[in-house]
Order: C-alpha cells, then sequence, then structure tokens
C-alpha cells in the first residue's frame, strides 16, 4: 500500500490531458503557420510517426509504474539506513532537491549520449525526424540508467516519493521545449533555462549540433560544462543513422540489438566492453 500511495503521487500523470491539449493547439498552429512558401520551416507531424510517438509514451507509463515501484522499495530501503533528513516542509528543501535532480538529469542526460548501453536506452526519444509535441512523449521503455543517478538523494536524506515528484516536476517541464512554433525567447530566460531553442539543437544530427544542450529545467550546466550549443540555422533531427521503421518495439529495443550483435563478434574482451561502454559509433579501428 505504501508503495501504491507514493506512486498516485504522480504528477505525470495528472498533466496527460494538458499533453493533449498543447499537441491539438500545435497542429493547429502549424496548419496556420505552415505555407507552401515556408513549410521547410518545420517539421510538422505525420500519422504514422505521430501514433508511433504516442504508443511509446503509453507504453512508457505502464514500464515506468512497475520499474518505479521497484526503485522505490530500493530508495526505500536507502533512505532508512541514513541518519540524514531533508524535510519537504521546508520551502528550501524543494530548492535544493529540484537542483539536484535537474543536476542528476543532466548528469544522466550526458551519459546516455556518451555511454552505449545507456544510448540504447535512450536513442529511441531521438528516433524521430519530426519534432513536435507527440515527440516529447516518444519516452523510452527502459528507465534503469536514469533511476540508478537518483541512488544519492535517498542517502542524502530526501525522501524517496519527494524524489519521483521533482522528477516528474521536471520531464513536466521538459515537455513544452518540444516544438517548432516557439521561437527564441527573451534574452535572459535563455540564458538560464531550457527553451524550445535549446531543444531543436539537442534533437539535430547535424555535426555541429550532436551532444549538446543536455539540460532538463536549467541550461546553465551545459553553459558551465561546455556542452551548449546555440541554435542558429534550424537543425535536421532524428539520428545521424536514421530509422526506418515507425514499429515501437524495434524503437525501443533495435540498438541493443544491434549491440548484442557486435559484442558477439567481438575479439576479445577490451572490444567487448567497447561496444557496450564506450560512445556510441566506436568501434575497435578508432
Amino acid at each position: 500500500m505504501v508503495v501504491v500511495d507514493h506512486l498516485l503521487r504522480e504528477p505525470t500523470l495528472l498533466a496527460v490531458p494538458f499533453f493533449i491539449l498543447f499537441i491539438v493547439i500545435e497542429l493547429v498552429a502549424l496548419r496556420v503557420l505552415e505555407t507552401d512558401d515556408d513549410a521547410p520551416r518545420y517539421a510538422g507531424h505525420t500519422g504514422r510517426d505521430s501514433a508511433a510517438s504516442l504508443s511509446m509514451g503509453v507504453g512508457s507509463v505502464v514500464v515506468n509504474l512497475g520499474a518505479r515501484a521497484l526503485a522505490l522499495v530500493l530508495y526505500t530501503a536507502l533512505y532508512a539506513v541514513t541518519p540524514l533528513r531533508l524535510d519537504p516542509r521546508q520551502w528550501w528543501t524543494w530548492v535544493v532537491v529540484l537542483l539536484a535532480v535537474d543536476f542528476l538529469w543532466y548528469s544522466y542526460h550526458r551519459s546516455s549520449h556518451r555511454v552505449r548501453v545507456l544510448w540504447a536506452m535512450h536513442q529511441a526519444h531521438h528516433s524521430s525526424e519530426k519534432f513536435n509535441y507527440t515527440t516529447a512523449l516518444r519516452q523510452k521503455w527502459n528507465p534503469w540508467g536514469e533511476l540508478l543517478f537518483w541512488v544519492p538523494l535517498p542517502l542524502l536524506g530526501v525522501p524517496p516519493w519527494m524524489i519521483f515528484f521533482a522528477f516528474s516536476l521536471n520531464l513536466i517541464y521538459q515537455f513544452w521545449v518540444h516544438t517548432e512554433t516557439i521561437p527564441k525567447l527573451w534574452r535572459p530566460f535563455e540564458l538560464v533555462f531550457n527553451t524550445p531553442s535549446h531543444h531543436r539543437v539537442h534533437h539535430a544530427s547535424d555535426t555541429k549540433y550532436l551532444d549538446r544542450n543536455y539540460g532538463g529545467i536549467l541550461i546553465v550546466w551545459d553553459r558551465l560544462f561546455g556542452t551548449f550549443a546555440e541554435e542558429e540555422e534550424r537543425p535536421t533531427y532524428g539520428l545521424t543513422h536514421p530509422v526506418t521503421t515507425f514499429n515501437p518495439f524495434r524503437l525501443q529495443y533495435g540498438e541493443f540489438v544491434a549491440m548484442l550483435r557486435q559484442v558477439r563478434s567481438a575479439k576479445g574482451w577490451r572490444e567487448r566492453l567497447g561496444y557496450v561502454f564506450a560512445p556510441p559509433g566506436w568501434s575497435p579501428e578508432r
């Protein structure tokens, strides 16, 4: 019952009607904004692509309920053995936890682009050549990597339910940055926060934009650690090796299959470990 009670404190599920509303608003906006002369400015929507994104979103809700239940048991055990306690009734606790969750998201997100096995989990989110609010729902069915990144929080005295609540707020914020219909915003806001302009860069497959702008709510982590790139020309979206399927299972697990094939054909442990833990695209010759 404790696990169920904590899972019910999941604001992401409460936000679903608003996600649907904004998808509809974006569709209307694209219809109004897009003309034959400026159509290349927008990636827009296609039925099969958006359907794949939405089905992956539904699948992620189901998977995450189970994964987070297991993680909650682990976090509760870790929270029980530490003498540290942060009081969620204090406003500053929320500030600290939201900042910590956002920094850990940046750390996980950056790692998921630089470690092959984490990339195999994450790449499904980048597989669309469109960039719209349905893309925001094209979520992975393999959340294990990010859940491990939250392990320090219960050890530092953050109540387990608070971890999930703060992380859900982080994800809800990230929904609105998945659109081409919002241009660059007020410069001071762009300096501090993740915005649609910054996140368009992150979803690009152009060489100049690769592995940039990992921030969740704040873009300051990218500015501090040298992973920031300004949006200049319109990005090309998708993977550097485009997928040719809308099958959600192939989109979710195709990279795992490719990785395992390379591991099986590897010559020695150095190659095996490289195919799993080196950056995507690694080969023994490099």
